[in-house]
């Protein structure tokens, strides 16, 4: 069964709905969550301190919105638009990375954020 959490930055909340897999189970687990994050194109990125093994579902190209685990940086990652490894304007991960859900609601106004944020994360 999927999972709904609220993800909320500098006061403002986005919903999203977690996948029904192991990697997205670990995640749910550790909430409550606050991750620093850093700004790279139109994805932030920030350390979970997540050990998220389950590299089988890994991939680079990603869909607006979606929310993954990047194994080399035990980080946990928001797609909003193009990154610096896009070929077009899909977001593309600078590695494979894990999804585990999607931001359900408008992901635009990520784009008016700075280079960092602290996203908090809860159920």
């Amino acid at each position: 069964m999927s999972q709904i959490i609220t993800i909320t930055v500098a006061g403002q909340n986005f919903s999203a709905r977690l996948n029904d897999s192991a990697a997205a189970r670990k995640l749910i687990e550790a909430l409550p969550l606050t991750v620093t994050m850093s700004r790279w194109g139109n994805e932030y990125y920030g350390d979970c301190t997540l050990n998220i093994e389950d590299i089988e579902s890994a991939r680079e190209i990603m869909e607006v919105g979606e929310i993954a685990y990047w194994p080399p940086g035990s980080a946990l990652c928001f797609f909003f638009g193009a990154t610096p490894a896009s070929a077009d304007e899909r977001p593309r991960a600078a590695s494979p990375v894990v999804p585990l859900g999607m931001i359900t609601s408008d992901t635009e106004p990520l784009k008016a954020f700075g280079s960092t944020i602290r996203a908090e994360i809860k159920i």
